[in-house]
């Protein structure tokens, strides 16, 4: 039996390895992998805790490098927080890092940058339907409404 277990949990590490070789993940991405994969909850807890011991997985950590990733796209932060937040990141880590992030990111200026590139593109249609457009854009794109009001306002 104790053999058994010692197996178990070599695969159950395996297979984390495996998936954090592609890219970081949350301590709750990997737990439900594990539970999908039908480890037993004895083996996912050991699992996870050789994991954080060793630093394999750090949720501040996957969430500043997430935040990071997003804004490059560029997301806004009410987006990023959402998707942090199905990823299973608690919400006083999220609300952390967004504030340590908006010290040094401004999202108006990001909104700007967008919406003058894609009024740009839409230069053939009505100007009414473009910043229409361009606003369902940049709401899907998870940032403010107020931010993008004073953008398309701005322009």
């Amino acid at each position: 039996m104790i053999s058994r277990t010692c197996e178990s949990l070599e695969k159950a590490k395996n297979y984390c390895f495996l998936l954090l070789k592609f890219r970081p993940r949350s301590e709750y991405e990997i737990r439900e992998r594990l539970k999908r994969k039908k480890f037993h909850e004895p083996i996912i807890k050991a699992t996870l805790a050789f994991l954080k011991e060793k630093k394999f997985i750090d949720d501040e950590a996957f969430t500043q490098a997430w935040v990071d990733f997003r804004l490059k796209r560029p997301f806004g932060l009410r987006r990023i927080a959402q998707e942090l937040r199905i990823k299973g990141i608690d919400k006083d880590i999220v609300a952390q890092v967004l504030e340590k992030t908006k010290q040094v990111y401004s999202e108006r200026e990001a909104v700007v940058k967008i919406a003058k590139e894609r009024l740009n593109r839409l230069k053939g249609i009505e100007p009414q339907t473009a910043k229409r457009r361009t606003l369902a854009y940049l709401l899907r794109r998870g940032f403010s409404p107020d931010a993008i009001i004073d953008a398309l306002e701005q322009l």
